[in-house]
């Protein structure tokens, strides 16, 4: 049996989505160690994984705005770039030396780290341990039909089109990333490894990429390298909770329902719940409000078809769910798809407008293009999706798709691959070329 060690960045949308991978991993047998923030402790030792906490830029126990007090004088471009370098690049150091330690103490047969947690290709470089990557947003590679990430747009194989990405790129390449990459490179040159290009693309250099969605949600691309796999968005874990007194209505109703959720990081009710509660308020339709932890009473009145929970897990209410409203969130998006419910997408935060430019390319749903719809834009979107069924099909075309692509088994069988290749002296995967970001 194998020995796994974990990093992931202390946020939900980083650590959640590995945990059905780790525990699959447990359930054949193999050991896996977990260096996380604090908030997730009590989840990781609930699989049979030993939790290791972080020294230093452990915001899973406050939140980013908190920790950064600064961050909320900036908006837009301007808090990405913040993020970038504050959230992912700055604590690479700390990230490292707590990781050289772990290491040191018990050697693993593979890290396996997020997208977001930086020090773990540079340790995998350094230490020479098979590095997987689980990449829990869209898959974003430079190429000349992509425009670069974080603006939303989709694909084009115009010559126009071509030229257009090559100037986005290379001013967000100037104006976004090369302030992370600066920071990354000076930790670099101090460990004696070579600069990285700051490329704006969202793969970091692994030994193998496990890609948490399938080709029928993402954009085509040409070329994908031999360590990228999909595998599909991971089953959640059963988790204790209660239902509400009104679950049966779930059940029971002849009206659409439908679902809208605030996320996990762009918290604020007002951009998306409050509005599509307002917006529904006369529609015949049964809508679920879930919170992600707010008091329900902070929303305000409600309307008399409306029904609020804090928490309700996904695995629960999406198979009883006709509409899925969401500010983006790559996890949320998948988990919909995976059981076939077309999707009205509102966000512009992180990495939310790529995943909603993607709903709408892949013609699962309706991207708004927008943080705040108002309650007549939602109406109207989310009436599109009940009355058009070419939404459903397409979201139950990539169901499909997520039902063959193996999920956390599939996941749970590559990384085994990798750690046995490794014990083997067979050595490791071809390493993806693409630069950290």
């Amino acid at each position: 049996m194998s020995n796994f060690l974990f990093a992931t960045l202390p946020l939900a949308g980083h650590t959640m989505p590995a945990l059905p991978i780790a525990a699959e991993l447990i359930h054949r047998g193999h050991s896996v160690r977990w260096y996380t923030g604090g908030a997730f402790a009590d989840r990781i030792a609930a699989i049979g994984a030993t939790h290791h906490p972080m020294s230093d830029y452990d915001f899973s126990v406050t939140d980013l705005d908190t920790f950064y007090p600064e961050r909320l004088r900036h908006s837009g471009i301007r808090r990405l770039k913040f993020d970038l370098v504050a959230g992912f690049a700055q604590p690479i150091t700390t990230h490292l030396a707590d990781l050289s330690t772990l290491a040191n103490e018990q050697p693993a047969d593979v890290l396996v780290g997020d997208t977001g947690l930086l020090a773990g290709p540079i340790l995998s470089e350094l230490g020479g341990t098979p590095f997987a990557v689980i990449a829990i947003s869209v898959l974003n590679l430079p190429g000349p039909d992509q425009a670069p990430i974080g603006l939303g747009l989709p694909p084009t194989s115009t010559a126009l089109g071509r030229l257009r990405n090559r100037v986005l790129t290379k001013a967000i390449r100037s104006l976004l990333f090369q302030p992370m990459y600066d920071e990354i490179n000076q930790i670099r040159r101090e460990h004696g490894l070579a600069d990285l290009a700051a490329e704006p693309g969202y793969l970091p250099r692994a030994d193998l990429a496990l890609q948490l969605s399938t080709p029928g949600s993402e954009y085509p691309h040409d070329g994908l390298p031999s360590t990228l796999h999909y595998v599909g968005p991971p089953r959640p874990l059963p988790t204790e909770w209660e239902r509400p007194a009104w679950w049966s209505e779930l059940t029971s109703t002849t009206r659409p329902v439908v679902l809208v959720t605030q996320g996990t990081l762009a918290t604020d009710y007002r951009e998306l719940l409050r509005p599509t509660l307002d917006g529904l308020t006369e529609e015949d339709v049964l809508v679920v409000a879930v919170t992600g932890g707010p008091d329900p009473a902070d929303l305000g009145p409600m309307p008399a078809n409306v029904r609020v929970a804090r928490f309700l897990p996904f695995e629960e209410i999406l198979p009883l769910v006709d509409v899925y409203v969401t500010n983006g969130g790559f996890g949320g998006v998948q988990l919909a798809l995976s059981h076939g419910v077309p999707i009205v997408a509102a966000g512009k935060t992180e990495d939310k407008a790529d995943v909603a430019a993607r709903v709408a390319y892949s013609g699962v749903g309706l991207d708004l293009k927008t943080q705040k719809p108002t309650p007549r834009r939602l109406r109207a979107a989310i009436a599109s999706i009940i009355s058009d069924d070419r939404y459903r099909r397409a979201a139950r075309k990539v169901q499909a798709e997520i039902e063959g692509a193996g999920r956390e088994e599939r996941a749970a069988d590559l990384l085994a691959q990798l750690a046995s290749s490794r014990t083997s002296g067979q050595g490791t995967l071809r390493a993806h070329p693409a630069p950290a970001a």
